[in-house]
């Protein structure tokens, strides 16, 4: 069974994918599962060890460009796949697989997709109620409801030679417990919990003996030079905009706990298998939580939340500003004791 996916653009919702992946590879003797996605996607996928080869997606997100599409098409239909599954609901998504002649291409009703998927799935989002079951859904026949399947946890594996070459790049002393921080969100504000809370955290385990990184892209590197403001370089290292993604998967994988907004960040944190509190504002943890045993998720009962706008309709944060650091700090210690159990 030569698989191709037409893999997701953001972050948090490949590493779901891989629950597909992973179903995929149980329903079937050695697929060949390749994954077409966006360039930066590759050091993620190359840690998935269900999927073959990942296939950079050439056309960002929202251009048409027939003709590139067309040639990319004329690649793919030459490795001969026997079915397409396309993860995003757009009509240009659902085109290359088409355009490649795969026989059988299976996707949840979307833009205009009829004859372009010839496996189209009406989605009930009462029923498929989270992001990882609408993937994994598309592994079975029409008419299998989540209650008649398992999502299995994401799990993203690295070497230890690579783990090992990251941290001596970038000197990380693993003797103290490591807390990461991931204040940023690409989604928008509302789901960013303030900063003035991130720096309550940072003392709290600074206090305990241990040490703090910061993690985010370059977008993120303002707010997290307000977090560190407060403290010293030997007591907080600040690492946004600093690391490729392939680096902080590496970093992230020998941290000791993780703070995190809702964002792509908490779910690598997740499937590398980091204890991981996460703080939900506008947005829903029904429908995207963090995909592991050792998470735990902090909200508030705002009455407006969750909105899932990308900033507050009504200017004022309360679904953020009322999860206090205390909050936060109590899981922490109820995942150090899990862990400890568990271990």
């Amino acid at each position: 069974m030569k698989i191709l996916i037409i893999g997701p653009s953001w972050v948090g919702d490949l590493v779901m994918a891989q629950s597909l992946f992973m179903t995929l590879c149980h329903q079937y003797d050695n697929p060949q599962i390749d994954v077409l996605a966006p360039a930066w996607s590759a050091p993620i996928l190359d840690v998935m060890p269900e999927v073959h080869q990942s296939i950079e997606m050439p056309i960002g997100h929202g251009e048409l460009q027939l003709k590139v599409r067309k040639q990319l098409a004329a690649k793919l239909k030459a490795k001969v796949y026997d079915w397409a599954i396309v993860l995003p609901n757009s009509f240009k998504s659902a085109l290359i697989p088409w355009l490649a002649h795969i026989p059988k291409r299976t996707g949840w009703r979307g833009e205009f997709r009829y004859g372009l998927l010839n496996d189209l799935r009406t989605l009930d989002a009462g029923v498929f109620t989270r992001t990882v079951q609408r993937y994994v859904g598309l592994a079975f026949s029409k008419g299998t409801k989540p209650d008649d399947f398992i999502c299995p946890n994401p799990k993203l594996v690295l070497t230890d030679e690579r783990i090992k070459s990251v941290m001596l790049e970038f000197g990380i002393n693993t003797q103290k417990p490591i807390l990461a921080l991931c204040p940023g969100a690409e989604f928008g504000p509302a789901k960013k919990w303030p900063v003035r809370y991130f720096q309550e955290i940072a003392a709290f385990h600074i206090k305990r003996g241990g040490l703090v990184c910061l993690f985010g892209s370059g977008n993120d590197r303002a707010v997290c030079n307000n977090i560190v403001e407060s403290f010293s370089v030997q007591e907080v290292k600040n690492f946004a905009g600093k690391t490729s993604l392939q680096q902080v998967v590496a970093l992230l994988s020998q941290v000791d706990q993780v703070v995190t907004n809702d964002s792509g960040l908490m779910h690598i944190a997740a499937a590398l298998g980091r204890p991981v509190v996460a703080v939900y504002g506008g947005t829903s943890e029904y429908f995207t939580p963090p995909l592991s045993s050792l998470s735990r998720i902090i909200c508030s009962d705002t009455d407006c939340r969750p909105c899932q706008k990308r900033t507050c309709p009504y200017g004022h944060y309360h679904c953020l500003e009322e999860v206090k650091p205390k909050q936060v700090t109590e899981a922490l210690v109820e995942l150090s004791l899990f862990s400890c159990r568990s271990e």
